[in-house]
């Protein structure tokens, strides 16, 4: 990787401490992890609302709105998830060094995957959330369709048909069988 030459110190540059002070809050990344369809972004979204009215800054990032922009050029080989989840990983950096409390919504299927972004992002700032739906409810709610594409073949390496979801083995919070109300209350618990 070529370094150059003209890249401000990073030192010049507020420090994170002079923003959470100004916003009154600690940055913190949330990384939701489960299949596609198990409620990650239903409880993020839940999530970001409760802390909202807490007077909190958040900001949710999930597979369509990066996908949609920042990754559109990704497809989802071994190769482009692991640069997917880099990318979003250092843009989760960013936000929680202003403070921001940043709620990531992604399968992120294998421990190296999940490792990568919390080595990036930084261990202390890093509360995993494994969103633990079965399969089977997943793909009964299946509101994109696409774990009927995939048990077509119209979708290759899809996440918990034809490619593997791998446990999540240092997840702070497990979420399973617990209502919305539930789930945003023991991660808000977690969190303070």
């Amino acid at each position: 990787m070529t370094r150059t030459n003209n890249i401000f110190p990073t030192d010049k540059i507020l420090q994170r401490n002079a923003k959470e002070n100004l916003l009154s809050q600690k940055g913190v990344c949330i990384w939701f992890t489960g299949l596609s369809g198990s409620g990650k972004t239903t409880i993020a979204t839940e999530l970001e609302k409760k802390l909202h009215e807490k007077k909190l800054l958040t900001q949710i990032l999930d597979g369509d709105n990066i996908r949609a922009g920042i990754n559109n050029n990704l497809g989802f080989s071994e190769q482009d998830r692991l640069e997917n989840i880099r990318r979003i990983a250092e843009i989760t950096k960013l936000f929680v060094n202003c403070g921001v409390i940043t709620i990531c919504c992604f399968v992120s299927p294998t421990e190296e995957i999940r490792s990568i972004a919390r080595s990036i992002i930084g261990e202390k700032d890093f509360v995993e959330v494994f969103v633990n739906t079965p399969l089977e409810i997943c793909e009964a709610r299946d509101v994109k369709g696409l774990y009927a594409k995939a048990r077509k073949g119209e979708i290759k390496d899809f996440t918990g048909i034809n490619a593997p979801f791998e446990i999540p083995q240092h997840a702070a919070i497990e979420l399973k069988n617990r209502s919305i109300e539930e789930s945003v209350k023991q991660i808000i618990e977690k969190i303070r």
